[in-house]
């Protein structure tokens, strides 16, 4: 195993606020936050990140971790301490960090995600499948987990980005990843985490409902379960205002007395 490659964005908002950390959904890029960017960058300085071989990040080639890809971010960002909010993967990677890296993350929110996500046989199988087929044998079946009715209709540009930027995204790189959710489970590992954590959950996720926000939430030593409306698995691209509103009311109370 290796710490693999990823890529971060400039900083979007003002030098000397609180650094947000935005991370991404399996598939996706940075793409996903571009339309919840704004009303953050209006409290924090942002940036966000393309996994391996997805956005502007270097293929990989050799298989990695979801404990790995937090060792990744943690090694590219900058400042001592962040802030972070992650979707599905991305979230997956938040847990990490803050079970890898205590110090580093001063509160981070979990987004379309849990503490084990989906069955090791499916993530193998679709591994396979894009190694076989490429990513743009999965664009049917991840626009309909990604998305919920009608999301599609209102974002059309976005939303047609996002897919095309699966089908662009490393078939190898897309695999690994794969299979790094395969082996990814910290169930056991979450009361270990005492730094605050928001799970944020779409209505109508099938990947993760519920269930995995609450798991989360109760696990962890100050957790918290917030739903979005009229979302599934993406909520930063399907209800960027509202995806937005709940990140601030949860950061803002943690970074006061912080300079902006």
């Amino acid at each position: 195993m290796t710490v693999p490659a990823i890529a971060l964005t400039a900083p979007a908002g003002p030098d000397d606020a609180p650094l947000l950390v935005l991370g991404p959904s399996l598939g996706t890029s940075t793409i996903l936050w571009e339309d919840a960017v704004p009303a953050l960058a209006e409290r924090y300085r942002v940036v966000a990140w393309d996994l391996p071989g997805h956005g502007t990040a270097p293929a990989a080639r050799a298989p990695f971790t979801v404990a790995e890809l937090a060792d990744a971010v943690a090694a590219a960002v900058p400042d001592a301490q962040f802030l972070y909010a992650g979707v599905s993967l991305g979230g997956a990677t938040g847990l990490e960090l803050l079970l890898r890296h205590p110090d580093r993350v001063r509160a981070a929110a979990i987004l379309a995600s849990g503490a084990q996500i989906g069955d090791p046989t499916a993530w193998h199988e679709r591994a396979a499948q894009v190694r076989a087929q490429s990513t743009s044998s999965v664009i049917v079946g991840s626009a309909q987990r990604w998305f919920a009715d009608g999301s599609m209709a209102r974002r059309p540009e976005l939303t047609g980005r996002l897919l095309h930027a699966l089908q662009d995204a490393d078939d190898e790189s897309y695999a690994l990843c794969c299979e790094a959710l395969a082996g990814y489970d910290v169930r056991p590992a979450l009361g270990r985490i005492h730094a605050p954590v928001l799970a944020l959950w779409g209505r109508h996720d099938r990947v993760a409902p519920e269930a995995k926000a609450e798991e989360v939430a109760a696990g962890v030593a100050d957790g918290r379960a917030v739903v979005v409306e009229d979302a599934a698995h993406l909520p930063p691209a399907e209800q960027p205002e509202a995806t937005a509103r709940a990140l601030r009311d949860f950061f803002d109370p943690r970074t006061e007395g912080t300079a902006r």
